[in-house]
């Protein structure tokens, strides 16, 4: 086993563990104690966190547990965890520029000043993907349920001090999966989905990352090949996993967060509206803004 710890007071904008990995940003994070997204939490604590890493220079997965602690990320891990975390929570972003740039809008400092710290996330393209054709008309809970289930049932084994954990399944395995096992596991309609979009990926039909090399726009539009995705799942995957950060989802929370509080922004179809909303969210970083916005609404924040 391996440790170390990275000072979060040499991240530019610090980090908020918690807030970024329970703000429905990413599904492939779990609390040590089994109760990711089971209840609303504000932000910090010092929980253990965990997921599973496949280095370049090793054949079997890894796991990484990581909490917060004292001022610090602290982490354990088969490898040095310490640049997969730099990239999966995406700890070189400067988070203090980022919220300084957004729009002098009430709502938006209210956000920035509740999560600081919060970071969005870099998950793997394929489990990105999956996740979030798992995701429609679904709480956070049960989406995280899901591929908890997903792992447990089609995931390598991964023995890490003395616990017994689950890689991500490989395409291949959710491939060879049956459309009435995964049905048996609480996916429902998304079943056939996610079967399909396994297929794609495992015989090269298409992949997620190949939107990563396109522009906006095109990506978003390249990510709707795969069966159960449409443009606020590909919105999902582009900011979550592809780095386009001025992606912004246009889920049940930001229709709302439009209609109250940035009604010119609806133009009818997802691509104006989309384009319009990412304007008013400052343009690069709009999915920042979103991400604040979505997870400080959520747990009940307004605007006096």
């Amino acid at each position: 086993m391996q440790r170390g710890r990275i000072d979060a007071t040499t991240l530019a904008g610090g980090v908020d563990l918690q807030s970024t990995v329970e703000s429905g940003q990413s599904y492939l994070w779990s609390r040590e104690d089994e109760t990711t997204y089971e209840r609303d939490r504000a932000h910090g604590g010092d929980a253990w966190y965990w997921t599973t890493l496949r280095p370049t220079d090793r054949d079997d997965p890894a796991v990484c547990r990581v909490r917060q602690r004292e001022g610090a990320l602290e982490w354990e891990s088969h490898v040095d965890a310490d640049p997969h975390l730099r990239r999966l929570l995406r700890l070189d972003d400067d988070l203090a520029a980022i919220a300084a740039d957004a729009p002098d809008d009430e709502l938006l400092r209210a956000a920035f000043d509740a999560y600081r710290g919060m970071r969005i996330v870099r998950d793997p393209p394929f489990g990105s993907l999956i996740s979030f054709i798992c995701s429609a008309q679904m709480r956070v809970a049960r989406i995280h349920a899901m591929q908890t289930a997903l792992r447990r049932a089609y995931g390598e084994p991964i023995t890490f001090d003395g616990e017994t954990y689950h890689a991500y399944p490989t395409p291949a395995a959710l491939a060879g999966a049956s459309e009435a096992e995964l049905r048996d596991l609480g996916l429902g309609y998304r079943a056939p989905y996610v079967l399909r979009t396994a297929e794609m990926v495992e015989s090269g039909e298409a992949g997620p990352e190949e939107a990563g090399d396109l522009s906006y726009e095109a990506a978003r539009e390249s990510l709707t090949r795969f069966v159960g995705v449409g443009e606020k799942v590909a919105d999902c995957v582009l900011l979550f996993s592809l780095d386009f950060l001025e992606a912004v989802p246009l889920d049940t929370w930001i229709r709302t967060t439009i209609e109250e509080y940035y009604p010119d922004c609806d133009r009818g179809s997802y691509a104006e509206t989309s384009r319009a909303i990412r304007d008013a969210f400052g343009g690069e970083y709009a999915g920042y803004v979103q991400t604040y916005v979505f997870h400080y609404l959520r747990n009940g924040g307004t605007v006096a």
